[in-house]
């Protein structure tokens, strides 16, 4: 009787473990430095699964999604401007709405070069789409940035559909 019983929480345990990672919470590894100085290379986050399941993302906020142009793994990138925004870049600065966006934690890695995704727009972002961009913004693969391998041009926007999770902090 007793190896039935440790048998069922064996299995009632994995099964709840499981299920947790699939809809509540899962973890993943930072494996480059798109989001320094926020997330280091190397760092293990937890990313949220369920809020996203009753609001979309918000400004400002973290997200872990599917990526649109062909790579294997989750991104992680800070949401810039969601649906009915208008986002420009001059010169690396961001601009929502027409207004100067104050970010203290984008990160510059060579401030007085002009790299491919510096300028770009004004462009509105599309009911159902973000543009996200990294906080390390002169190595980020992101919205300003990425190339669709099949045409060459690039997506601009995230659809809410490929976003994964919020990202709710490190360990």
């Amino acid at each position: 009787m007793k190896p039935l019983r440790t048998a069922l929480i064996i299995l009632i345990t994995t099964a709840a473990m499981l299920a947790v990672r699939q809809w509540v919470a899962v973890p993943i590894y930072i494996a480059s430095d798109s989001m320094y100085p926020t997330l280091s290379k190397g760092q293990r986050l937890v990313v949220d699964r369920l809020t996203y399941r009753f609001r979309e993302p918000r400004r400002g906020e973290v997200v872990s999604f599917k990526s649109t142009v062909g790579e294997e793994h989750e991104s992680v990138k800070r949401v810039i401007a969601v649906g009915g925004d208008t986002v420009e870049l001059r010169e690396k600065a961001v601009y929502l709405n027409g207004e100067h966006l104050y970010e203290s934690y984008a990160h510059y890695e060579r401030p007085d070069e002009l790299l491919a995704g510096d300028d770009l727009g004004p462009v509105k972002v599309p009911a159902g789409t973000l543009f996200l961009l990294g906080d390390n913004r002169d190595r980020s693969s992101d919205s300003a940035t990425w190339k669709d391998p099949a045409t060459g041009k690039p997506p601009l926007f995230l659809p809410l559909s490929d976003v994964t999770g919020k990202v709710r902090g490190a360990y």
